[in-house]
């Protein structure tokens, strides 16, 4: 039992008991009591970042690496600059735990001019969320954000809001508070039958593939048995590392290079694993996939969301294909010419985007060659992150290749700062480009206060060097708006008292990449890219823009 405990206090207490280390936020008159809690328990640690889209995209990454972000905002205006960041979480499905604050119950939804107050906060959060709730009484607090925390953790996972008005937080209640951890509700129970004719069909199938996506990436031990029987594997940017790319039946990431398209119309066979098959992976889902297609997910909405399926299997990834590799122990489908085409796919795959790279292509392998093994890359969406970034860099290991899947720039340092707090054992390398960057530059403060062991790579063009693609390629030679004014970020990392480096050409990216990464603590590289070489870059991969 506990008498006389504050809201403020049973919510830290709560994620104390969910084991959370960390919640990022931003401080404000409408979250004080509960950033008093944390302040005088000490734990979890808090993370102050410069702006809730910041905050709330750090607790994403943090989330992608442990299973719950957490993050507390402000009411009004405070929770609608976090609206970005929770439509990224829902399109990664991330679980993410956002608390928020509310004006006072007496005045909520009277258009009183209370500050900080906004018409339908609760609706916009339902907009952007799996889920959003509203505390009503005291008593309430911990079962609404332990049900909050349930459902943000329970596949398909995303970001779930609860807020909690002002007068609410810091109220007495005399309660108990629950003694365990909350848990993920089970996934629905798995009919061997079904796995038992998926395996038929695999062993039928003369050239079939697995297309492995986010939902799969808690099956890396199932997918590489599957890959070692024989069975080529494909991913989706979000689910590479699930098999390592050194592995022989790795097709990576490369679902867009002509060589593995046409290896797609010989297959005969495609089982899809968590995958939503986004736009920028299917060529505006008009890449030819192969036929039958077999469709694995937790959620039965997935089923022909974007390609028709032959056949649905409603279930979680791992427990799916852990069955589907039980039954091959001891069986092979390896096809010589099969593993002879595959090999070859890749090596053409990768010598063209090295062609395409120039000397980002040596850029590249000296990002692979000073990150660590186990080190964590996450990269922005920017020139570099979109081409070598998502396809040419070698990624072992499953959730160390971090970034944004709605598509948003401006993301990069905050996850890479997330990523650093989650996994502090850990080198993290931030690539992000310098238009990006100015949509938050300010979180650099928060990697150099929090003295994290993040080396930032910018990759300054001087602008949006995307849309310069984009608009070379749908508008000839006319270009507008996309060269900005860019600050001199090694004055800036001096004022901040962050150590930097500056590459300027290929020769010196090995030398100083290894410097930079092998410091220990917050770092900057800038690479001038007017000095380096042309990147190109035609946009994304879609069938229209228009």
């Amino acid at each position: 039992m506990s008498k006389e405990i504050t809201v403020g206090d049973a919510l830290v207490r709560t994620l104390e008991q969910q084991a959370v280390s960390a919640v990022y936020g931003v401080i404000s008159i409408h979250n004080l009591p509960i950033a008093d809690a944390l302040g005088r328990r000490g734990s979890p640690r808090f993370v102050p970042a410069r702006g809730e889209a910041g905050a709330v995209t750090m607790a994403d990454a943090h989330g992608r690496q442990t299973g719950l972000g957490v993050a507390l905002t402000s009411t009004g205006a405070g929770a609608g600059n976090a609206v970005g960041a929770l439509l990224e979480a829902l399109n990664a499905g991330t679980p993410l735990l956002h608390i928020t604050g509310q004006v006072e119950r007496q005045y909520l939804g009277r258009d009183a001019g209370f500050i900080h107050e906004t018409q339908d906060q609760l609706g916009f959060l339902r907009a952007c969320c799996k889920g959003a709730y509203r505390v009503t009484s005291a008593e309430q607090a911990v079962p609404i954000v332990r049900r909050a925390i349930r459902e943000a953790m329970t596949a398909p996972m995303g970001p779930v809001s609860v807020e909690i008005p002002i007068d609410l937080q810091g109220a007495l209640f005399d309660g108990f508070l629950p003694s365990a951890p909350v848990a993920p509700a089970r996934p629905p129970a798995l009919a061997n039958c079904r796995v038992q004719a998926l395996a038929q069909r695999l062993r039928t199938a003369t050239r079939p593939l697995l297309w492995v996506g986010g939902g799969a990436l808690g099956a890396g031990d199932a997918v590489r048995r599957l890959a070692d029987a024989g069975l080529p594997v494909i991913s989706s940017t979000h689910g590479r590392g699930i098999v390592p790319d050194s592995h022989p039946r790795s097709l990576r990431a490369f679902h867009n290079a002509e060589a593995v398209e046409a290896l797609f119309a010989q297959s005969d066979l495609l089982i899809v694993a968590g995958s939503k098959l986004r736009s920028n992976e299917t060529k505006t889902y008009s890449l030819a996939l192969p036929e039958p297609l077999v469709q694995i997910d937790i959620d039965p909405a997935a089923c022909h969301r974007n390609y028709r399926a032959d056949e649905f299997i409603e279930g979680d990834c791992g427990e799916v294909l852990t069955a589907l590799a039980d039954c091959f122990d001891g069986e092979s489908l390896a096809d010589g010419q099969y593993d002879g085409d595959i090999s070859s796919a890749i090596a053409q795959a990768e010598q063209k985007l090295r062609a395409q790279m120039g000397p980002y292509a040596v850029l590249c392998d000296a990002v692979r060659a000073a990150l660590p093994a186990d080190g964590l890359f996450v990269r922005d969406i920017t020139m570099s992150g979109s081409t070598w970034g998502s396809r040419l860099l070698p990624i072992e290991f499953p959730n160390t290749n971090i970034h944004s899947l709605a598509g948003a720039i401006g993301m990069g340092l905050p996850m890479a700062i997330g990523s650093a707090v989650a996994q502090p054992g850990r080198k993290v390398l931030g690539l992000v480009g310098d238009g990006g960057l100015m949509l938050g530059v300010g979180e650099i403060a928060t990697m150099v206060q929090e003295n994290l062991d993040l080396t930032l790579l910018v990759m300054n063009d001087g602008g949006y060097g995307v849309m310069r693609g984009i608009q070379r390629n749908h508008f000839s030679d006319r270009q507008y708006y996309n060269t900005l004014l860019t600050p001199q970020f090694t004055t800036l990392a001096d004022s901040m008292g962050l150590k930097h480096w500056q590459i300027r050409d290929a020769s010196q990216a090995s030398e100083l990449l290894f410097q930079a990464v092998s410091h220990a603590g917050p770092a900057l590289v800038e690479v001038d890219m007017a000095c380096f070489g042309e990147l190109k870059f035609a946009g994304p991969p879609q069938r229209k823009l228009f």
